[in-house]
């Protein structure tokens, strides 16, 4: 198989799955050594097969990068069709109902699909911004994270941070950390 786009994830243990009931039996264990290793060869791999490594679990060949996934990093508005899709339009986000019966059922209706809704404020939408930019191998504007010197400085101390066009980029070593170098500027 040579797929244009693969989407790699480590696993999560999800609420009422077998899963979830063994790891909270002790009979199955997380090992964050084990993940970045598992994180590490999966960069390794699949960028010397040609893949371009253009977000923290998404890989793609050359064209073939998620558009609707690069508006939703790059905080613009999206909208997600069918069940449990969500949408967003300036600072409204709304979620469809996740029955796929009863979602088919309201559309043929003529009725409103989306089962929950709510208002974001500037606050909450630079954070998601903040947060999910730093995923993309663009980085984010270097003015978005004007408030926040002493991290960023310190982030590029540490080797997890570099400048790249005007952007913050996280380095190879700051993948592995993502969302701790987020949480800095939160």
């Amino acid at each position: 198989l040579q797929p244009e786009h693969i989407s790699a994830y480590c696993l999560t243990y999800e609420e009422d799955t077998e899963f979830f009931l063994r790891h909270s039996r002790g009979e199955l264990r997380s090992n964050a050594d084990i993940e970045a290793d598992f994180f590490e060869t999966t960069m390794s791999i699949l960028e010397d097969a040609g893949y371009e490594h253009y977000e923290i679990s998404n890989y793609a060949r050359p064209g073939f990068s998620s558009v609707h996934n690069r508006a939703y990093w790059a905080g613009e508005d999206y909208v997600g069709i069918g069940p449990s899709a969500f949408s967003t339009r300036g600072l409204r986000r709304w979620q469809n109902i996740p029955d796929y019966r009863e979602y088919a059922a309201r559309i043929f209706r003529d009725q409103s699909p989306i089962g929950s809704a709510e208002n974001l404020t500037s606050t909450m939408k630079r954070a998601e911004r903040i947060a999910l930019s730093l995923r993309t191998r663009d980085g984010i504007s270097s003015h978005l994270l004007d408030n926040w010197p002493n991290e960023t400085r310190e982030f590029i101390a540490r080797g997890l941070l570099r400048r790249s066009n005007g952007n913050f980029v996280l380095t190879r070593a700051g993948k592995l950390l993502a969302d701790s170098v987020a949480e800095a500027f939160l």
